[in-house]
């Protein structure tokens, strides 16, 4: 006969839970101090990064109105389309910033429109109450553009921007609806996130008449390289498709001229820091992208000017865009949630330990 099968677990410690085990009992001796201590730690440390996000000057300027700006004298922005924080606002005076519409014939790079084409360029003037110190940061920022959409998020292919061979059919599985154009070509990069890429473009930063009367102009340059991340620069590489196979996005026309790629014109991942910076999607709907940094002399108090070309209508999905310059900590920029949620968390510590006391004193175990 065969012998029948047990289903009793064997007679090991670990099987049997006989492993030996510590449980810790809560007791007032443990929890008090425990809880006094972390009020002590965390409320002056939350004090201390809500000091050092408080020391960022930052100025953020709504200029998404700018394209509906026909008087041929500069608009004055009202207060809820731009913010000043500075240091010492009640000591500085801050003016309300202007822009004014014009054309400009050229795009991205500079590169000039064909058939005489003009975007629309607004000049924005703006102050600058005090110094502002090395390094200096400038962001964009939109607002209702949710790039945490499950579809949108997926639209992409990570294959395609390391640079390996793809078909018409995985370029459809992977970056549906921009895929493959009605000619049976790859679009590259392929993807709803690629196609979206924000492409207003800001130069021509400069302080207006910093003497007053007939003083130059100082111009200051913002460097586009450096901005995004070594980890995402390390996943891009530059396409093997040959190039009668791959088309630009079809919101990339412009940039390329008749929306094809020629052999000293072709889109590299590698070498657009803009683009790796926006690939790194954002999981809210209002965000801010690195553009560009400053990393030069102290930038002197003043009037100051910038162009920007309004490429990018945000409109359409019924947000706005601002332009954001700011400095740093050692925290980075200026936001106060660590600092106001280590604030908090200690003082409900604290509060705790004193009710626990409290009950203890009274109603002891």
């Amino acid at each position: 006969m065969s012998e029948l099968k047990s289903r009793k677990p064997a007679n090991t410690a670990f099987k049997q839970q006989r492993l030996k085990a510590w449980q810790p009992l809560l007791t007032p001796k443990t929890v008090l101090p425990t809880l006094f201590a972390a009020g002590i730690i965390f409320a002056p440390l939350g004090g201390l990064f809500l000091y050092e996000s408080d020391t960022v000057n930052e100025i953020i300027i709504d200029y998404t109105g700018c394209i509906d700006h026909t008087g041929t004298t500069p608009a004055t922005l009202d207060d809820k389309f731009y913010s000043y924080k500075f240091t010492s606002e009640n000591t500085t005076v801050i003016r309300a910033p202007t822009y004014q519409l014009t054309n400009s014939t050229t795009y991205l790079n500079n590169q000039t429109l064909p058939n005489g084409e003009t975007v629309p360029r607004c000049i924005i003037q703006f102050s600058i109450p005090m110094p502002m110190n090395a390094p200096i940061y400038l962001y964009y920022k939109l607002t209702n553009f949710y790039q945490n959409h499950r579809k949108y998020v997926k639209s992409l292919s990570y294959n395609q921007l390391h640079g390996d061979m793809m078909t018409q059919v995985d370029a459809n599985s992977s970056c549906y609806p921009v895929g493959v154009d009605p000619a049976g070509k790859i679009f590259y990069p392929c993807g709803l996130i690629a196609n979206s890429m924000f492409n207003d473009s800001f130069t021509g930063l400069k302080l207006l008449n910093p003497r007053g009367g007939d003083g130059d102009d100082i111009p200051y340059a913002f460097s586009e390289k450096g901005i995004a991340w070594p980890s995402d620069r390390s996943r891009f590489g530059k396409t093997s498709l040959p190039l009668d196979q791959i088309v630009p996005p079809p919101n990339w026309v412009k940039r390329y001229p008749n929306g094809v790629y020629s052999a000293d014109n072709i889109f590299n991942p590698q070498e657009d820091e803009h683009f790796q910076v926006w690939m790194r999607i954002s999981w809210f709907p209002t965000f801010r992208k690195l553009y560009s940094k400053y990393e030069g002399e102290t930038m002197q108090a003043g009037t100051y000017e910038i162009q920007v070309d309004m490429n990018y209508d945000i409109r359409a999905y019924g947000g706005t865009k601002s332009i954001v310059i700011t400095g740093t900590s050692f925290l980075g920029n200026r936001n106060p949630f660590m600092g106001l949620s280590y604030i908090i968390m200690g003082c409900i510590c604290a509060l705790l330990g004193v009710v626990f006391l409290g009950w203890h004193f009274f109603r002891p175990r």
